[in-house]
């Protein structure tokens, strides 16, 4: 009776299994999709499938966000950040590394599509913004503000600042 009570006990504490049975999920995912499973949300999120990812360390303009171009025309830049995206994907299959989730529960990654760093990409070309601390980001984006691409060609409303408003 002894025994058959202590595995008992052990069983229901998880005792001698693996790690993986009782929860926990690795830090690191890689999540992959077909060029035919890739859609694009918007200008920094992506549909792999029937699973959401946010592109990390980036922001994005939103859908219908009014942006200035150089000759102050206004235009709307978050459809021409998706574009960018659209372009930087250009029907290839993509492969992302993900860590964590945001708070609407999309995984959060650094994506690349045929050798193209998606993440990095959008920064580059300026029509994202570096998010958060990522040291890179910031350094591609003081490029493409210093040479005049994408948002930085006329004027904004920082992505973030925009949402809080609408």
């Amino acid at each position: 009776m002894a025994i058959t009570g202590a595995l008992i006990v052990g069983a229901l504490s998880g005792v001698g299994l693996p790690p993986d049975l009782m929860g926990s999920a690795p830090r690191e995912q890689d999540w992959s999709a077909l060029a035919a499973e890739v859609r694009v949300v918007d200008g920094d999120t992506l549909r792999l499938g029937d699973r959401m990812l946010r592109l990390a360390a980036i922001d994005a303009p939103e859908r219908g966000q009014s942006c200035a171009d150089g000759a102050g025309q206004g235009f709307d830049c978050g459809a021409a950040a998706a574009e960018a995206l659209s372009r930087l994907v250009n029907g290839r299959s993509v492969l992302c590394t993900v860590r964590g989730r945001d708070r609407f529960g999309r995984g959060l990654g650094t994506c690349t599509a045929g050798g193209v760093d998606l993440n990095a990409g959008l920064v580059t070309a300026g029509w994202a913004l570096a998010y958060g601390e990522d040291a890179r980001m910031m350094a591609l984006e003081a490029s493409a503000r210093a040479a005049g691409r994408g948002l930085w060609a006329g004027s904004f409303t920082r992505p973030e600042e925009w949402r809080r408003r609408n």
